[in-house]
């Protein structure tokens, strides 16, 4: 399976628990890597045989944007649906970051990784390994 992957995207939101981190918002880090057959892109350099990357990170970034929710997994299995929902994509994994999440000791980083595909001929399946 080929990949094409969105490294570093930059969404501010007002996802979290506590009531400063929806009052005030605060930037998520998106990382996601798409797993599709890009051959016939190749072959034929046919936009339209694999996903606007442009296109996909607007998508990914409005669906973080949008309705807080409580927990990163929640945004993370919302990134999922956005890149499943195209027809070209069969796996996605998909990490978001919360750099600024209100931890009390030094950190750098906080992140939940999540693996989603499809079954063939049905949406999109949690994938288990």
């Amino acid at each position: 399976m080929d990949e094409i992957s969105l490294t570093g995207l930059r969404a501010n939101a007002h996802h979290g628990v506590l009531e400063h981190e929806r009052r005030t918002g605060q930037v998520f880090v998106i990382d996601v890597v798409v797993y599709l057959p890009l051959a016939d892109a190749g072959r034929t350099d046919d936009l339209d045989r694999t996903i606007h990357y442009g296109e996909l990170a607007e998508q990914i970034v409005a669906a973080v944007e949008r309705d807080p929710v409580d927990l990163i997994e929640t945004v993370a299995e919302r990134v999922a649906e956005v890149v499943l929902a195209h027809d070209a994509a069969q796996l996605t994994k998909v990490t978001v970051h919360k750099p600024s999440a209100p931890i009390s000791v030094p950190f750098d980083d906080v992140a939940v990784t999540i693996t989603r595909g499809r079954r063939q001929n049905a949406g999109p399946v949690g994938f288990s390994a």
